[in-house]
């Protein structure tokens, strides 16, 4: 009944929309994340705390 709660889920790039190659789960924190889009070839620094993401500033 909690599984869906351990599940994974890909994080979105912020500028494109796409899937990247990171994973996070429920349980998850990262703060000024460089994330990279191999579809639009951008990295943006984000923040992720509780399946939540923000870019950073």
């Amino acid at each position: 009944m909690n599984s869906q709660r351990n599940e994974p889920r890909w994080i979105h790039c912020p500028v494109c929309g796409n899937k990247t190659r990171t994973k996070v789960y429920a349980d998850t924190v990262m703060f000024n994340f460089p994330l990279y889009c191999p579809k639009c070839k951008k990295e943006t620094k984000i923040d992720v705390m509780e399946l939540k993401m923000a870019i950073s500033k």
